[in-house]
């Protein structure tokens, strides 16, 4: 039987700018793969508008860290041949590598133009609140420093639908550029209206030109990075019949193997389920919904019902669609999402996601390597190892749920046959110390069974019908494997 697959997100928003997390990523795959991971999805490898940007803010996607640009050869990152040999160090230990692809916008252009605009409410941006005049914008880029190699297509004003400068006035806006077939693409979310624009220049995804050039640029960075999937940055800004077509001309070439996760950024699950729906299950998606669960129950302690931790989740209804997570890059401290999961709940939501069936996690950088910057985090790279290795080891077989108290629930799992030892009983509690009668099986009646996080001090003997009685301290989780 295949073993359980755990992704890392292999960066945190305050890394150094030193130019160097390839190299980072290469030294510690080794590391990594011993702890049970087999995925890394890293950060936008394309040239950003400058060169301390995280690779949001994106100019040149033919840039790779390979040409004098925006005041670096490399990006944050590292160049285009650490990128190559970080990639290469992960396949080398079985692990494959996620790229995240930022389609949504372009920042940082070479020239401005001027050019006929709308200005729209910024809080409904389909209400125009001015007559058509003219701006100048920074929308054209010529990318001087590549030269045209690997795409001659040069951008300019038409290939946008929106942008948020006036340089002409100094003034920012959110601005509608006028012309033959400008409109905001309908097929995205509908917050604020219409929430096709997020920021810089807005790629206008009706454009034909535009859909050539992003789908050509996709399948060449799979193919030039021999990568095994994307993670598509901003996806409910972008319109939904693109994403569907980018994912299966790509995947046409790439094999189905070829794997696609999407960022929906939403705590609504209708929403997000209906981005599912719309896509055909081409692609996975993070769950959110379960993320800002995560969240209220860190906040509220003995007050959340942990009955209820996966009601209206996108893992209950979607669970082989979605990727689940604890933390992340926009949602850590200071960040523009900040939810951060609170201490003492992490290692408890990090169980909910790692030691059962459903869903595809993915750890956290900064959870495992700690976060940098003005306000820095320790690492929980001890408490992460643990659970990593019940995943791996245990965490295997039918599950069967006692959620039926809300400060103490617990699940068994019964184990695989074809992997020795394999099985787990998990116990968790967001209140006092606790305890629950569960089921492991009678072929394990009389045998004793340990905490294989190292909480509980004592063991628990099977009875005759195959149930034991497992303890759990004051906000804690144990797992209780046979010994």
């Amino acid at each position: 039987m295949e073993r359980n697959h755990t992704m890392i997100q292999f960066f945190e928003w305050h890394l150094p700018a030193d130019q160097n997390h390839w190299n980072r990523l290469k030294e510690v795959a080794p590391e990594l793969k011993e702890a049970g991971i087999d995925a890394v999805w890293i950060p936008p490898v394309t040239k950003a508008s400058s060169p301390d940007d995280n690779g949001y803010s994106v100019y040149d996607v033919y840039d790779l860290g390979e040409f004098e640009q925006k005041g670096s050869t490399a990006t944050k990152y590292g160049t285009k041949e650490q990128l190559h040999e970080a990639i290469q160090a992960c396949h080398d230990h079985g692990i494959s590598v996620y790229v995240d692809i930022v389609m949504n916008h372009k920042a940082g252009a070479d020239e401005t133009e001027t050019f006929q605009v709308i200005e729209v409410d910024a809080d409904n941006r389909t209400n125009e609140i001015s007559e058509p005049f003219d701006i100048e914008g920074w929308t054209k880029f010529t990318f001087n420093g590549r030269n045209n190699k690997y795409s001659d297509f040069q951008w300019n004003f038409t290939h946008f639908n929106g942008t948020d400068y006036d340089a002409k006035e100094d003034r920012s806006g959110i601005f509608k550029i006028l012309g033959e077939n400008k409109k905001w693409n309908e097929e995205v979310d509908q917050e604020f209206g219409n929430y096709d624009y997020l920021m810089y220049a807005n790629i206008d995804y009706d454009h034909p030109d535009v859909k050539g050039e992003m789908i050509s640029w996709g399948k060449w960075l799979a193919e030039t990075l021999n990568c095994d999937g994307y993670r598509l940055d901003a996806i409910k800004h972008i319109n939904y019949n693109f994403i569907k077509e980018f994912v299966s001309e790509v995947a046409a070439e790439q094999g189905e193997d070829f794997y696609f996760i999407g960022e929906f950024w939403h705590p609504d699950l209708r929403t997000a389920a209906d981005f599912l729906d719309h896509v055909e299950h081409g692609i996975d998606i993070f769950d959110v919904p379960l993320h800002y669960k995560l969240y209220e129950a860190s906040q509220k302690g003995r007050d959340f019902d942990l009955q209820t931790v996966f009601d209206d989740t996108l893992v209950q209804i979607h669970p082989l669609d979605v990727v689940t997570f604890v933390d992340n890059h926009d949602s850590q401290p200071n960040e523009s999402l900040e939810s951060w999961i609170e201490d003492w709940f992490k290692e408890l939501a990090y169980a909910l996601i790692l030691l059962r069936k459903d869903g595809y996690p993915c750890i956290f950088y900064g959870d495992f390597f700690g976060i940098s910057g003005d306000n820095p985090m320790d690492a929980k790279k001890d408490m992460l190892t643990k659970l990593l290795s019940v995943r791996y080891h245990k965490a295997y077989g039918d599950q069967d749920d006692y959620f039926d108290h809300p400060n103490t629930i617990g699940w068994v799992r019964h184990g695989d046959p074809s992997i020795e030892g394999s099985g787990c009983a998990v116990i968790l509690s967001n209140g006092d110390e606790g305890d629950k009668q569960m089921f492991v099986g009678k072929e394990h009646a009389g045998s004793t069974w340990i905490d294989m996080l190292e909480k509980r001090d004592g063991q628990v003997t099977i009875d005759e019908n195959g149930y034991g009685c497992f303890t759990v301290n004051s906000q804690s989780v144990s797992v209780w494997i046979k010994q």
